[in-house]
């Protein structure tokens, strides 16, 4: 069994930043790809970035230049470092992990980030 914990979100005014973790425990033998999607209310979730087992990245355009995802793979841990953030960046963040040949999803329980104007 798989588990992914997230941590670190919360309420932060527009221009401030937070950081999201992830860590992912149970049997893992090796991990493909991490990512962080989001939510906003009322919208279906999108990839806000994602981070490969080589350490390439993508983001998603709105988030470009702001944002930046890093993993410790000793540690089986993701990171999403959130910087000035707008209130369009409110939404629950979910990360995601894909793991071997089979490619399977694990998905964390979700992490809420509210930015105030």
């Amino acid at each position: 069994q798989v588990r992914l914990v997230e941590s670190g979100g919360g309420l932060v005014q527009a221009g401030g930043s937070l950081r999201l973790s992830c860590a992912a425990s149970g049997m893992i033998f090796s991990i493909n790809a991490m990512a962080w999607y989001r939510q906003p209310p009322g919208n279906q979730r999108e990839l806000v970035a994602a981070i490969t087992s080589g350490g390439s990245t993508n983001y998603a355009d709105s988030v470009k230049g702001r944002f930046t995802i890093s993993r410790d793979s000793t540690r089986n841990t993701v990171y999403l470092q959130m910087n000035s953030l707008k209130p369009e960046d409110t939404a629950v963040y979910y990360c995601n992990i894909v793991v071997g040949l089979s490619k399977v999803n694990y998905w964390g329980q979700g992490a809420q980030v509210t930015v105030s104007s």
